[in-house]
């Protein structure tokens, strides 16, 4: 997490992180005004994985303030670091999850969008901390039916929401993708649409429920998912270069 940079790099890094930001929050506004959408109705998750918290705080001083992680012990160190600093950003957990690390995610987060399984949402609810409020929750689902993706077939989504609305800390707000990557436009709004028709299925099936939030859209395809009804853009890239998984 230590800063590396040199510190004409890490000037025109910040310039650079203010410049992305202020470009995609353009071109978020120009997708909403093509297809009569409330700029509003589109929120910016800055996806942060791999990057130092010094970008971050870079982003949250250009007016971020949602930012994403996919490495369990990664983003809680970072939570750590801004846990004083800065008690006003909100943490998605993106990634695949593993049992034995939901403690940590119960614990430190404010959302958790990759949920698909009954015995992951148990493992959240019990460990979630009673002084805090219900974890955020999104349904990821396959929409692309890929092998290689985490996620449930959309016949199974009434089931496992069924399983989450008894989990008192849990509170379900929707749905996530991350549909085949494709340069296909018509391919990327035939898989947004089925989602946004997933989300509207969702919200006639619990009506009493706070559903509001459909996860999906990325660097490469954000305009087709706002046009398809995204309400959350995840971006790293195009915000904060290129990753270093090294």
């Amino acid at each position: 997490m230590l800063w590396e940079r040199n510190h004409g790099q890490y000037i025109r890094t910040k310039m650079e992180i203010a410049k992305n930001l202020q470009n995609i929050h353009k071109n978020i506004q120009l997708s909403c005004l093509n297809h009569h959408r409330d700029r509003d109705s589109v929120k910016l998750l800055a996806v942060s994985k791999t990057k130092p918290v010094e970008d971050i705080e870079t982003a949250y001083q250009a007016g971020q303030r949602a930012f994403g992680e996919n490495y369990v012990q990664e983003g809680v160190e970072k939570i750590e670091y801004f846990k004083t600093k800065h008690t006003d950003i909100e943490w998605h957990f993106i990634g695949p999850l593993q049992s034995n690390k939901t403690r940590l995610v119960a614990e430190n987060f404010d959302w958790m969008q990759t949920l698909d399984r009954n015995k992951i949402a148990s493992r959240l609810n019990e460990q979630r901390p009673v002084n805090k409020a219900p974890l955020n929750v999104l349904i990821q689902i396959n929409i692309s039916d890929e092998s290689s993706k985490s996620g449930i077939q959309p016949d199974e989504m009434i089931t496992l929401a069924k399983f989450i609305k008894n989990l008192p800390h849990l509170r379900l707000r929707g749905l996530m993708a991350i549909p085949a990557a494709t340069d296909n436009i018509v391919e990327q709004e035939q898989a947004f649409t089925a989602m946004n028709q997933l989300l509207i299925k969702l919200k006639q099936a619990f009506p009493e429920q706070q559903i509001d939030t459909l996860s999906m859209g990325m660097t490469d395809d954000m305009a087709s998912a706002i046009k398809c009804g995204s309400t959350m853009v995840r971006i790293g890239t195009a915000i904060f270069g290129h990753r270093n998984y090294d």
